[in-house]
């Protein structure tokens, strides 16, 4: 019988609650479920409260009583804020959260880049904020218990797998022995360590690379700003890297690179850790300090992927389909995105609104964002772990030539994550005029954000469907336009139509955007006739200078034909 931990987790800081485990009951099998989320970490919530917004059922299995153990991933970018906004969350992530926007590299004593990251008054997130894993997966838990389409079982692990066309059978075990569990999907969000990778024999293709870090959370009180803080070549481990960041709470990650020669449990042993946290506090000047260890752990940067994230009746997302490194903030980040994308694919499948081969999108989609992160991580870690004497003779002379020469700055810059644009989607509206437009993102880009108020935002318009924002310059949207958008919706389509420009109400729209000083319309190149629609994931998958009933129908014919 599964047995997970019944003791609260040790912290300084966060006070861990042990839920209570969910056990079977005297019923032969629990209900069949449309969608079974194996994993209860930021991937899998977010999955779950995506298919929620689409109507469809889902239970969550977490193998552990209570969240997960340590800061882990601590850093989420703006697009991850629009994701948790578009959820719900956000805005108590944000209350909980550290913002900031700039990083900097130092070497030799000197700071020889500062990165920027943009930031103006359209933005309601800050590039970056920080945050500790726990705090951000107990708001998505008081979430998920406030939505009756999610259901939550503390203490089941999966353990076994069984599938065919028409759906999935799980053994889970829990502390009072097996069940199993039938589903018509199931979602593999179950981390790195993967059980149920494991139990399909399904391979990652990708790079390991030498170099390890440690990741030591501790309390401090030191005067230094919220900013991403990175040493190469410190004096007290040379050769290698050292990272900052300020977190909640008190909290301070402390992340070093492993010198050669020592072992993970070398390098966790208590001495061994206070030694490297004194000598890095000592170096920016903050020797003798008093400083409390809440946790530690070693960290190996890897650039994985499976080439498929679809596997029958099972999809993959966040760990369980990647690993990425932490450099450039790519892991978690990188899991919101696939969340947020299995959400609106299989909630349309699931729902009975979009055919189940709509789901190989997803794998195409999210396999080919993964491979582009991939190729911008590699470069970012063969910069901080150098792999190989040539690449540390490269580096080397980056930093050398850093200290007198502006030009090989840029050089540090660590390639923050971003949103993958999907410009090869297979649901990209062919035949529109996107290569005409002057203004505005493109055919497969992630949307851009334009305040409408004091406290109203262009993406707190969009919804969890599809919209089409059509600008107008009068009181009705074309009469044919609105029929096939009609249409569309009784096909089961959720299709809104927010009419851009007019003040005042406009027949045929499902809501008006007024834009008095024309800033949505210039941000989007949106003249009057001109149209872009956007995915349930806020993409762009088609923009068009004059749009009539066939181009519209025509733009939605892939996914349907799918």
């Amino acid at each position: 019988m599964h047995q997970p931990a019944t003791e609260p987790r040790p912290s300084i800081y966060y006070p861990y609650r042990v839920h209570r485990p969910w056990l079977p009951g005297a019923q032969p099998a629990p209900p069949r479920a449309p969608v079974v989320v194996v994993g209860a970490g930021p991937a899998g919530l977010v999955t779950a409260l995506g298919l929620a917004q689409f109507g469809v059922r889902s239970v969550v299995l977490s193998a552990e009583l209570q969240v997960s153990q340590g800061s882990r991933a601590i850093v989420f970018t703006r697009r991850t804020m629009e994701i948790l906004h578009q959820v719900g969350v956000a805005r108590r992530i944000a209350q909980l959260g550290l913002p900031w926007r700039h990083g900097n590299s130092h070497y030799r004593g000197q700071r020889v880049f500062r990165m920027e990251a943009p930031h103006d008054d359209d933005q309601r997130w800050f590039p970056m904020t920080n945050l500790q894993q726990q705090y951000l997966e107990e708001v998505l838990l008081d979430a998920c218990a406030a939505q009756p389409l999610v259901e939550l079982r503390w203490g089941n692990k999966a353990v076994g797998l069984a599938q065919d066309a028409q759906g999935a059978t799980l053994t889970v075990d829990t502390p009072a022995g097996p069940y199993a569990q039938a589903a018509d999907w199931v979602v593999a969000a179950d981390g790195g360590r993967s059980g149920l990778r494991e139990l399909l024999g399904l391979t990652m293709e990708g790079a390991s690379y030498e170099g390890r870090f440690v990741i030591a959370d501790i309390r401090v009180d030191l005067p230094l700003p919220t900013e991403r803080m990175a040493w190469f070549d410190p004096p007290w481990n040379p050769g290698n890297t050292v990272l900052m960041h300020r977190e909640p709470q008190g909290i301070w990650r402390v992340d070093w690179q492993l010198p050669p020669g020592q072992t993970a449990e070398q390098a966790l042993q208590p001495q061994a850790l206070r030694r490297a946290i004194d000598a890095q506090l000592a170096m920016i000047g903050h020797a003798g300090i008093a400083w409390e260890l809440d946790w530690s752990s070693v960290y190996s940067a890897r650039t994985l992927t499976l080439p498929d994230y679809l596997h029958g009746r099972v999809l993959f997302a966040g760990d369980a389909a990647h690993l990425l490194p932490i450099f450039g903030v790519r892991g978690a980040n990188t899991a919101f995105q696939d969340a947020q994308s299995l959400g609106w694919h299989l909630g349309l499948v699931a729902s009975g609104r979009a055919p189940a081969s709509l789901l190989a999108n997803y794998s195409a989609e999210r396999v080919g964002a993964a491979r582009e992160i991939i190729e911008e991580a590699g470069k970012s870690t063969r910069f901080m772990a150098p792999p190989s004497r040539g690449f540390q003779l490269l580096r080397d002379a980056v930093l050398s030539l850093s200290l007198t020469q502006d030009f090989v700055r840029p050089l540090y810059h660590w390639r923050t994550s971003r949103p993958h644009a999907y410009l090869h989607s297979a649901l990209n509206a062919s035949g529109d005029d996107d290569a005409l437009f002057t203004a505005g993102p493109g055919r497969g880009a992630p949307p851009a954000d334009v305040r409408l108020g004091p406290d109203t935002h262009l993406l707190d318009r969009l919804g969890h469907g599809f919209t089409l924002l059509l600008a107008v310059d009068g009181a009705a949207v074309p009469a044919g336009v609105a029929e096939a958008a009609a249409g569309l919706r009784a096909q089961g389509l959720p299709l809104q139509l927010l009419a851009i420009g007019h003040d005042g109400p406009v027949a045929g729209a499902d809501g008006v955007l007024p834009d008095a000083d024309g800033r949505l319309r210039a941000a989007w190149g949106l003249r009057p006739g001109a149209a872009c629609l956007l995915r349930p994931d806020q993409h762009v998958m088609g923009r068009w200078l004059g749009l009539d009933p066939a181009r519209l129908r025509a733009a939605f014919a892939p996914l349907l034909a799918h």
